[in-house]
């Protein structure tokens, strides 16, 4: 099993040499390069070193940005958020409507003890009736409110997500658009 690591290993670190070596620099932390963060794949068409593709990327994402007038960074975290609060609001919407069987069955009872007083003179029986369908009524309109509160979240977030990654969209079209001047070939 050691053998087998170590020779991993070594292959490993033979084969990032042999990247280094031919000329395939990096120019961001964990081997990707700025356009490949944002799953924008470049292609070199003039034989343009990695050294000079990482400068020419981070020219066109600078130009980008100031053209666009979006940071994609800045607009993956802005999603995050976006999740976030979407699911703080799931949770909210989830407690519409909580109590208002019980809220229910207290408005049905008060008004079936007032009719059971004036149709039998027994408002007992008039009010325990009347919480009874109070209940089943409050429990409907609580689970309509919840399912409403529910779609209006899932709305919003739909919304705010369809806006994020049309943003994102235009930032890698004009990233590419820029690439491409530089004699590139650029796709995302």
């Amino acid at each position: 099993m050691k053998r087998l690591l170590i020779t991993g290993f070594v292959i490993a670190l033979t084969i990032g040499a042999l990247g280094v070596a031919q000329g395939q620099g990096v120019s961001a932390p964990g081997g990707k390069t700025l356009a490949s963060t944002m799953n924008v794949y470049v292609f070199p068409t003039k034989g343009q070193t990695a050294e000079q593709q990482s400068k020419d990327e981070a020219e066109c994402y600078n130009w980008a940005v100031q053209n666009v007038g979006t940071d994609p960074f800045e607009l993956t975290r802005q999603s995050e958020q976006q999740k976030q609060q979407a699911e703080a609001a799931r949770q909210q919407a989830e407690q519409v409507g909580r109590g208002a069987g019980a809220s229910g069955a207290v408005r049905g009872a008060a008004m079936g003890a007032l009719i059971g007083e004036i149709a039998s003179d027994d408002p007992g029986k008039g009010a325990a009736y009347g919480a009874a369908a109070g209940a089943i009524r409050g429990r409907r309109r609580g689970r309509a409110a919840q399912a409403d509160a529910q779609r209006q979240v899932e709305q919003q977030s739909q919304a705010a997500q369809g806006a994020t990654q049309e943003q994102m969209a235009n930032f890698k079209k004009a990233f590419s658009v820029c690439l491409e001047a530089k004699g590139y070939m650029a796709k995302f």
